[in-house]
């Protein structure tokens, strides 16, 4: 099933309401408390999936709950291991679709890739996005996504991600990784929902490139 998130950020502007896919519990509680805590009042639209309730890497401590947290907009790379200096992607990405891609990261043992979340789509969070991006200002950035390119937050953000871009990086373009244009949002059989999942995955690390992982698909 889908829940179209396309079709609410089509309906967003005027910061009319809030738009997120939390893929952490801490993230999740501090959404809702900051949605109760808040003086004013606006729609907020959460589109985290059941999935992650049985992913086992999908884990918060009570401390990221605690003093002095808070919802966080984008979430950084936990592997604090990663020099900036050596990093020649930045890979952003929204809810569950980043463990795919962190598993893949580390079990191919790659230093050059960094992996950015989008917990807040919209409002969308510029001004934190760019002090990431200002870190690593001469690696390439892509967008992964699971849904088709037509669907999901592509075409609603693209124009947000690429300001941030163009406005400290004129020479780095935006890339998409991720499934071509559909008129369904899914495959329709887990096999073949696995192994496309697995292709865009290897497509946004750099593993395949973006011809070579439409001509699988097809074939």
């Amino acid at each position: 099933s889908s829940a179209r998130l396309e079709r609410y950020l089509q309906l967003c502007g005027e910061d009319n309401m809030q738009v997120l896919n939390c893929s952490t519990p801490a993230n999740y509680f501090h959404a809702l408390r900051r949605q109760l805590k808040r003086d004013f009042r606006k729609p907020l639209i959460i589109m985290t999936p059941k999935s992650l309730l049985r992913n086992k890497m999908c884990v918060s401590k009570l401390s990221d709950m605690g003093e002095n947290t808070a919802f966080r907009r984008v979430i950084k790379d936990p592997n604090l291991d990663l020099d900036d200096k050596n990093i020649k992607k930045v890979v952003i990405s929204s809810g569950k679709v980043f463990y795919n891609l962190f598993e893949e990261r580390e079990v191919r043992k790659l230093k050059n890739v960094k992996l950015l979340r989008l917990e807040q789509i919209y409002p969308f969070p510029a001004r934190t996005l760019k002090k990431e991006l200002s870190k690593t200002p001469d690696a390439e950035v892509v967008w992964c996504q699971e849904e088709p390119q037509n669907m999901g937050a592509w075409f609603p953000s693209q124009h947000h991600m690429e300001n941030v871009i163009r406005r400290k990086h004129p020479n780095i373009e935006l890339t998409y990784a991720g499934r071509p244009s559909s008129a369904a949002p899914a495959g329709g059989y887990m096999e073949l929902h696995m192994q496309r999942q697995a292709l865009i995955v290897r497509q946004a690390l750099g593993i395949v490139e973006v011809d070579q992982e439409f001509e699988l698909e097809i074939g």
